[in-house]
């Protein structure tokens, strides 16, 4: 099982910051997720970045979770001086 925490857009189209999803690998937990919250979620997951335990996952979307990774949902970040 593996910790999300989502910020901003994600955090608004999921309707939590955070949530724990039984998943093997990241690509499962983003499907789950997808499903859970929704197309608003899914849209918003399309222009994020998705860290694990704070890194790029090197494997992408076949990355393996282990029991209390963390998975983090950031959207991009928008704004200027």
């Amino acid at each position: 099982m593996a910790h999300v925490r989502m910020f901003a857009q994600a955090r608004e189209a999921a309707g939590r910051g955070a949530d724990t999803i039984h998943a093997e690998t990241l690509g499962e937990l983003l499907d789950v997720a997808c499903k859970k919250y929704g197309p608003a979620f899914a849209q918003v997951l399309e222009r994020a970045t998705v860290w694990v335990n704070g890194e790029k996952p090197e494997s992408g979307s076949a990355t393996p979770l282990r029991s209390n990774d963390e998975v983090a949902v950031l959207p991009p970040v928008s704004g200027g001086a």
